[in-house]
């Protein structure tokens, strides 16, 4: 009940988490709204030279509604990175279910990449996505800020 309590609070201004939680959630917020405005208006760049994924060809141009729902993705994770800088400035009590939202998304990839749906493939690409390779790290760095975020100061 107390860990629905601190995702849930009462007062959703007031924060009883740990500072190191706090903290680690801006850092990942900022990390996270730099991914989202490169997918969402530097789309070529960051699905060719970040993502590796190759150009493709034909006529009519197949790139032009993938760099579309490149952008449509991002401008997603512009708006859910939004949510959590409102948060994080305003609504703070809430951090522990933005943390607990972020961990679900990045757990859920590496469980569809781990299954195989949600793996490219490599035949489209000339490397491995930073997305794929961080994904168990963020997943790990989440879930410890979650615990921590969950945990009320002492009195």
């Amino acid at each position: 009940m107390k860990i629905i309590n601190n995702l849930f609070p009462q007062d959703a201004t007031n924060y009883q988490g740990s500072k190191i939680a706090f903290y680690g959630f801006a850092l990942f917020l900022v990390l996270m709204t730099w991914r989202s405005i490169i997918h969402m208006f530097f789309w070529e760049t960051g699905l060719h030279d970040i993502a590796n994924f190759i150009v493709l060809e034909g006529d009519p141009d197949p790139m032009i509604p993938i760099y579309l729902f490149f952008s449509l993705w991002g401008l997603q994770q512009v708006l859910t990175c939004l949510l959590g800088w409102i948060v994080l400035i305003r609504y703070r009590g809430l951090i522990s279910i933005m943390i607990f939202i972020f961990a679900l998304e990045w757990w859920i990839r590496l469980l569809y990449g781990n299954l195989g749906m949600l793996s490219i493939i490599p035949v489209y690409t000339d490397g491995v996505t930073p997305g794929s390779v961080g994904a168990p790290f963020l997943g790990i760095l989440l879930l410890v800020l979650l615990v921590l975020s969950l945990r009320s100061k002492s009195v």
